[in-house]
């Protein structure tokens, strides 16, 4: 009698699959950090590869009072989703159109003159008054207005709310040393902000919220809280200061895990050359498995004999390079069948490896291992309302 096919989660032979009730979990745990302060939790780059529309709602329901996103299309896409919370969206460039944006009350980060007068027209067409937070560069050198263009950017807002086209709701900045607290940049950053505050105050500006503090400032910086902090990673759990402790140092948990189910295994001799090159040779005689997602659904191709998974409880390196669609894992002698589950992370409760150990082994980040897993691997939600 031949073994049954076992049945794959999602109907699909490797998935993502979030936790919703952690992203809630994760956002109380911010608010506590934050203290009076509000939280909005980013969710820009699809929920950092977690689901835009979910994991908002689930941040919402950890309590938090505003969600932020990068592109503006993302920022009406939770409008079409039927969420009300505040909305901020930050990046943006010439000839956008921003009609829908405020007529969705959608709030508009604006770092340069020409943005805020594309705004301020768009306000005229619609005949509806435009939601604008200035934003500030403090020292990134990057999106914000920067020296001599910061006055330029305030007075240019001054007369355009005297108008009545556009109201500044806030002010914002972005660290660019958050994850080295003690950094000299962090501290200057701050004195920065608070006389761009100040600059915002002289001008008549009623703000709602001042912000400046990520993921690592959240953690590890509470005298940078202001009105609102603007944690992303660590809304899924991971830690954006791992140097100082991971996700359960802070009390975090990670929300995503993604996995997979073995499609072929196969005894092979010793002196066997695995994928591509054979950058790998079977040191013995051995069983190989093959694991069906690659870097076309995000698997970092780094991650060729650096990587680990889980097979039946055990970790296993990657043996050989990463391909588009499959990669292939030497477990020994553990038995192993087509349909059986591999993890390639996870929490690490059960000992399975986590985006930080992958990140690690890759030299990059935690943020690019779960952002880049591909919308071709379908999201399956726990703890879904």
């Amino acid at each position: 009698m031949t073994d049954q096919p076992k049945a794959l989660l999602g109907g699909v032979p490797a998935r993502v699959i979030v936790d919703l009730d952690a992203i809630a979990h994760n956002v109380e745990v911010l608010q506590r950090y934050a203290g009076d302060a509000m939280v909005m939790a980013v969710v820009k780059g699809d929920a950092y590869g977690h689901g835009l529309v979910p994991s908002a709602r689930a941040a919402l329901r950890g309590g938090a009072h505003w969600l932020g996103v990068a592109q503006l299309q993302e920022a009406l896409a939770l409008r079409s989703a039927g969420i009300t919370a505040p909305v901020l969206t930050w990046l943006h460039a010439p000839g956008m159109d921003f009609t829908a944006a405020i007529a969705a009350d959608i709030d508009l980060g604006v770092p340069a003159v020409w943005e805020l007068d594309a705004i301020a027209a768009a306000a005229r067409e619609t005949g509806k008054t435009a939601r604008v937070q200035l934003k500030v560069d403090t020292g990134l050198a990057r999106n914000g207005a920067f020296g001599p263009d910061w006055p330029l950017l305030v007075e240019a807002a001054k007369r355009h709310a005297a108008d009545g086209t556009v109201t500044v709701t806030g002010v914002f900045t972005h660290f660019a040393f958050a994850d080295a607290p003690h950094h000299p940049t962090v501290q200057a950053q701050q004195v920065r902000f608070a006389d761009a505050v100040r600059d915002c105050e002289r001008a008549g500006f009623d703000l709602e919220v001042r912000h400046m503090s990520n993921s690592a400032a959240t953690l590890t910086t509470p005298r940078a809280a202001f009105d609102m902090v603007r944690p992303g990673l660590s809304v899924y759990g991971l830690s954006p200061v791992p140097d100082i402790g991971g996700p359960s140092r802070f009390g975090l948990v990670p929300a995503m895990t993604v996995t997979a189910n073995v499609t072929v295994t196969k005894r092979v001799p010793v002196g066997q050359g695995v994928s591509y090159g054979h950058t790998y040779v079977t040191p013995r005689e051995t069983t190989l498995i093959d694991i069906p997602c690659g870097y076309a659904d995000g698997v970092p191709r780094a991650a060729s004999s650096k990587g680990t998974v889980q097979v039946g409880g055990r970790q296993f390196t990657i043996a050989g390079r990463v391909c588009m669609d499959q990669f292939v894992v030497d477990v020994g002698d553990l038995p192993v069948q087509a349909g059986d589950e591999v993890i390639l992370f996870g929490n690490g409760a059960n000992g399975e490896p986590t985006a930080q150990d992958w990140a690690a082994a890759t030299d990059t980040i935690s943020y690019e291992i779960v952002t880049r897993m591909s919308s071709r691997l379908p999201r399956i939600y726990l703890g879904e309302r």
